[in-house]
C-alpha cells in the first residue's frame, strides 16, 4: 500500500552506486551512493553519510549528511555535522549542527510570487539639463 506523503522514501541509491544524469521524482529518496547530475523532487531528499551528489539540488525538504558539490533549494534544509556543502543554499528554514562545512551563500526564498519578484525598479526621477553658463548644484531633499 503507497501512501501519498511528501516524507515517503520512494527511491534509494546504495552505496555502491553511482549515477550520472539528471534525477526527477515526485516522492522522496536516500542517496548513499554518488549522483553526478542534478536531483529534483516534490518530497524529501537525503543525502547520507556515504552519499554524494555533484548538481544541484531542489527539494520540498534536503538533509545533508554527505557532500553537495551545487547548490541547494529546498524549504527545509538540514545539514548534519558530518556534511560538506560547496554551493549556495536557498531556503525557507534552515539548520546547521555543529561541525558542517558549508561554503558558499545563504538566501531566503521570496514568498513573493515570482512575477512580483521580477518587477520592474521605478527610474529616479529626472536632472534638470544644463542650462548654459549657469552652473547650479543638483537638486538635494533635507527635511
Amino acid at each position: 500500500m503507497k501512501k501519498n506523503s511528501q516524507k515517503h522514501v520512494e527511491t534509494m541509491i546504495g552505496e555502491d552506486a553511482v549515477i550520472n544524469g539528471e534525477i526527477s521524482l515526485k516522492g522522496g529518496a536516500i542517496i548513499s551512493g554518488k549522483v553526478v547530475g542534478n536531483v529534483q523532487t516534490e518530497g524529501t531528499v537525503r543525502v547520507t553519510r556515504t552519499g554524494t551528489v555533484e548538481g544541484d539540488m531542489k527539494a520540498a525538504e534536503a538533509t545533508v549528511g554527505g557532500i553537495v558539490h551545487g547548490n541547494v533549494n529546498a524549504d527545509k534544509v538540514v545539514l548534519r555535522s558530518d556534511s560538506k556543502v560547496h554551493g549556495d543554499i536557498i531556503y525557507k528554514q534552515l539548520m546547521i549542527e555543529e561541525g558542517a562545512s558549508f561554503e558558499g551563500r545563504c538566501d531566503l526564498a521570496s514568498s513573493k510570487p515570482a512575477d512580483q519578484a521580477t518587477a520592474p525598479v521605478e527610474s529616479p526621477p529626472a536632472v534638470p539639463e544644463d542650462r548654459g553658463g549657469e552652473s547650479s548644484p543638483p537638486p538635494y531633499y533635507s527635511n
